[in-house]
């Protein structure tokens, strides 16, 4: 891959403008500032991907020395410039759809570069800012189709699902965030604490999201969608409770991302408006 394209991690990146297309799909809005607020999503997680590599070339050396700076096919002040210049571009796109837009972008941007340089190494703090960012992608394509209060409900729980995986990641890291000197929830606390709370996001996640039917938000099919994804993450609490091995950890990590895009796929075919165009 182009290592321009490679330190963007165009797939996490994709997946933050899934956020921008859902929303399309549940307002049944697919305009040009719908488009344009996806390349701004796409663009500006890029260039937080790319800024995060910048600040953490020294351990990348070590621990993934393949990446794209540390491999030496980009420079560390090219790097920089890089992402700095994207953020400039996105930012610039989103005021050229509305100021609202505009100052989410650049505010988010600021709190990406804190992030990467000081914020994801500190206890919760990280976690809870990359969680944000998460759940704030659904808000951004809830501006650009006019439908923010179904954006924050979404939004709200994009937050907690990714609370839950942030924090097993964090024990699946444990031994290369422990080098780094990262104080992270599971390091402070320990691996016990850590299960415990990353079970409590994805249980509160997984009693609550029916609400979503029951105010008329989606329709059936979000119902009976959801009921696999509840399973999945209510196995997945009962297992991290269990085990907190690294191994298990890792594949626990992997089943609620697997839970997330069916929560997804869930929030797809229960709009009303994807519904209607279904043959029956």
């Amino acid at each position: 891959m182009n290592p321009y394209l490679e330190i963007l991690r165009p797939g996490n990146a994709i997946m933050a403008v899934i956020a921008i297309f859902l929303m399309a799909v549940i307002s049944g809005q697919f305009t040009f500032e719908v488009l344009m607020a996806a390349v701004v999503v796409f663009i500006v997680t890029g260039a937080g991907n790319s800024i995060n590599d910048y600040f953490d070339h020294k351990i990348d050396a070590i621990n993934k020395p393949e990446r794209p700076i540390p491999s030496g096919r980009i420079s560390l002040k090219t790097a920089l410039i890089y992402s700095l210049s994207l953020f400039l571009v996105g930012i610039i796109l989103a005021f050229s759809i509305n100021f609202l837009l505009g100052m989410i972008a650049f505010l988010s941007s600021i709190l990406m570069v804190f992030y990467a340089r000081d914020l994801k190494t500190k206890c919760l703090i990280g976690n809870l800012s990359i969680s944000f960012l998460t759940g704030f992608c659904f808000v951004f394509g809830g501006i650009a189709v006019g439908q923010i209060m179904v954006s924050i409900y979404l939004g709200f729980y994009a937050f907690l699902m990714t609370m839950a995986r942030e924090i097993v990641k964090d024990m699946e890291d444990m031994e290369g965030d422990r080098e780094e000197g990262a104080t992270t929830l599971p390091l402070v606390y320990g691996t016990r604490t850590s299960s415990i709370i990353a079970a409590f996001f994805m249980i509160i996640a997984s009693i609550t999201s029916p609400v979503l039917y029951l105010v008329g938000i989606f329709n059936l099919f979000y119902l009976i969608i959801l009921i696999v994804a509840i399973v999945v993450f209510i196995s997945s609490a009962i297992s991290i409770l269990k085990d907190q091995s690294l191994e298990n950890t890792g594949k626990i990590s992997k089943k609620i991302k697997m839970g997330m895009g069916i929560v997804f796929l869930a929030f797809a075919l229960g709009s009303p408006f994807l519904t209607q165009l279904m043959p029956i």
